[in-house]
């Protein structure tokens, strides 16, 4: 049995990896970047090794400094987690190699299902039905331009390496090929470190369901049952859960056992996730899913699964590692109940879902209804160097309709601040009728656009508590008195709010809402219906997962440059990937100008109006922090 064990991975999943070691009385090795030296998984670890910078590329990508770390600290295994180097089948081997054991797949697996393409011929002639388009060799624009036109658009563009929503393009017209071809590249080569590309039909009423296998040294393999991660936003899963809505028994044993064959045709051991495409458009049938790939590892979503089971799957994952076989055998595995996950994004819908870093000044999770999964805590910092979740919030009812509304009633109490996040947007999202009633697919999001940030401005309601909150601020008289209690007249406090000297009393206050001027009545309850968190200027309330900042109102400008002047600022800090356009080009509006990358997403930055370029100020491969002005677009010149 493994004794002390290296997570060689970050953030939520080693927190994760290591509570179920702690539970199996196994020591815990954690390893960090500079930039994770204070991190929550480091603190949780009983000991901890530093790898090297903050890139990924530099420490967490480099998997013989996990690897020395193992032997420095005397651990005799290695657990990859997810993403980085869990699904790399030379650095399982170099594990092995070193003498450890190594939690995951054989390398020869990994290997086996690693490429999209060799991985979708394998399944073929396992008899695992696959989606029709492009494998071959040949990867010339040329040559992919004429496979997807003999596909007939709209067509999907996949990275072979690729996995977790990266190196995908939907293109719905030849025109658009060339271009996303080039950007699907660009992604695959930085995330994996290989370019090539398959294409696939796309199927216009997608549902993505995946089945979870296991197995081990000892020939066994199980499934545990399937999980639907339809809702998606530029193919990032954004809701999952477990059994998937509108799965019959006899569709449910179709693809289970299809899953199951998968596993055995490249003889898995450990956790793995076979991953399915279904065409909804007449519901889930057996006859109309198809394979996509096999993730060679331990899912992000895994803890639906393990809701609705009752399983431990890194207690498996660690009991096979250690040569031990199954703990249950597939009539002992059933479901129960219903269990759904929202991930939980450093982001900010408001702006584009634009990625937003910063140190966790105020942080709450709602953990007494939800299962919460995450690798920050108060005072964490959130960087722009590794991937924007800060937690998984999940929740298990005994029907699909608790499970949701648990999850939203979650989400609805989120607070990250100053870190902007997406538990507004989760909230609308889980209370959508039409995914109660299950009609979902994976357009789900994009199909419903702007509405689901309809709720993301302060209702009066809010904005009258946040006053009575504010005045108090204001006054310097927080905590000195109940609004119910009375003065010595026997006039309630709630009634003097306002009260002016020769004057009749003022009633309402004027004061900004996220910066934007709004007036408030001091009649507000204070409290009701939202969470409140005072500052030192005022407070942040949050309303149904949107938190807000209100401050009493000043006068002040902001100095700062806008593209309303054509100067093109950084959202966020990040790298520059590419830059379109040279000192003095003419340029029109919406033209791309540059391309900025933060937290592993690409945000091309566009010309505001037709212009010349003024001010170019950086170059590919560069730095930049936020609020830098990158380039300046000067109006055309007029013909007049």
């Amino acid at each position: 049995m493994i004794t002390k064990l290296l997570i060689a991975n970050r953030g939520e999943i080693a927190c994760r990896i290591m509570r179920t070691a702690r539970t199996m009385g196994i020591a815990t090795v954690a390893v960090y970047s500079d930039a994770d030296a204070k991190a929550l998984h480091v603190r949780s670890a009983d000991e901890s090794v530093h790898i090297g910078p903050s890139p990924a590329a530099e420490s967490y990508l480099v998997g013989a400094k996990s690897i020395a770390a193992a032997k420095q600290t005397g651990a005799d295994a290695i657990h990859p987690g997810y993403g980085f180097l869990s699904e790399n089948a030379d650095f399982a081997q170099a594990v092995l190699d070193a003498g450890l054991i190594w939690v995951g797949p054989k390398p020869a697996s990994i290997r086996a299902m690693g490429l999209k393409d060799a991985a979708k011929a394998r399944m073929i002639e396992a008899g695992v039905p696959v989606t029709p388009g492009y494998l071959g060799a040949d990867q010339s624009l040329e040559r992919l331009t004429a496979e997807a036109e003999a596909i007939g658009y709209p067509v999907l563009i996949k990275a072979v390496a690729g996995g977790g929503g990266k190196g995908m393009r939907k293109v719905d017209a030849p025109a658009d090929f060339a271009a996303s071809l080039e950007s699907c590249r660009r992604e695959a080569k930085a995330s994996f470190g290989n370019d090539e590309v398959l294409l696939e039909k796309w199927i216009t009423s997608p549902r993505h369901i995946e089945v979870q296998v296991f197995g081990d040294s000892h020939g066994n393999v199980v499934h545990l049952f399937e999980r639907d991660c339809s809702l998606q936003r530029r193919h990032q899963k954004v809701i999952e859960e477990a059994p998937a809505p509108g799965m019959d028994a006899v569709t449910r044993e179709a693809i289970c056992a299809a899953a199951v064959r998968a596993a055995k045709a490249v003889d898995y051991e450990g956790a793995g996730t076979i991953e399915f495409i279904a065409d909804a458009s007449e519901g889930l049938r057996a006859d109309r899913i198809f394979f996509m790939e096999m993730n060679t590892r331990l899912q992000v979503e895994h803890p639906v699964t393990e809701e609705i089971t009752g399983v431990d799957l890194v207690e498996w994952q660690l009991r096979v590692a250690s040569g031990e076989p199954l703990p249950k055998r597939q009539e002992e595995l059933s479901i129960n109940g219903w269990a759904i996950e929202a991930r939980l994004y450093a982001e900010d819908p408001r702006t584009g879902f634009l990625p937003s870093t910063g140190t966790l000044e105020h942080f709450h999770l709602d953990d007494e209804v939800a299962r919460i999964e995450t690798g920050v805590a108060h005072g964490s910092e959130i960087s722009p160097y590794y991937d924007p979740m800060i937690a998984k919030i999940i929740c298990k009812g005994e029907t699909r309709s608790d499970a949701i509304d648990q999850l939203a009633f979650s989400c609805d109490s989120v607070l990250t601040w100053p870190v902007r996040n997406n538990s507004g947007f989760l909230a609308a999202l889980l209370r959508e009728t039409d995914f109660h009633e299950g009609r979902l697919d994976t357009g789900f999001i994009a199909a419903r656009g702007e509405t689901l940030l309809a709720g993301s401005n302060a209702s009066q309601d809010l904005i009258d508590t946040a006053s009575v909150s504010v005045f108090l601020t204001a006054g310097g008289s927080r905590g000195i008195f109940d609004l119910q209690d009375e003065d010595a007249t026997g006039t309630p406090w709630r009634d003097l709010l306002g009260t002016r000297l020769n004057a009749a009393p003022k009633r309402t206050i004027r004061l900004l809402c996220d910066g934007d001027p709004v007036e408030g009545s001091l009649d507000g309850n204070l409290g009701a219906g939202s969470l409140l968190w005072p500052t030192e200027r005022g407070a942040i309330l949050v309303e149904h997962g949107w938190a807000h900042v209100f401050e009493v109102e000043e006068s002040r400008g902001t100095g700062q440059a806008s593209a309303a002047d054509g100067a093109i600022i950084a959202p966020m800090p990040g790298k520059v990937l590419a830059v379109d356009v040279s000192e003095g080009q003419a340029v029109t509006a919406g033209q791309r100008l540059l391309v900025l990358e933060a937290m592993k997403m690409e945000h091309a930055l566009t010309a505001p109006f037709d212009g010349v370029v003024e001010g170019l100020a950086v170059s590919a491969g560069g730095q930049v922090q936020v609020d830098a002005v990158l380039v300046t677009v000067v109006p055309a010149a007029s013909d007049e």
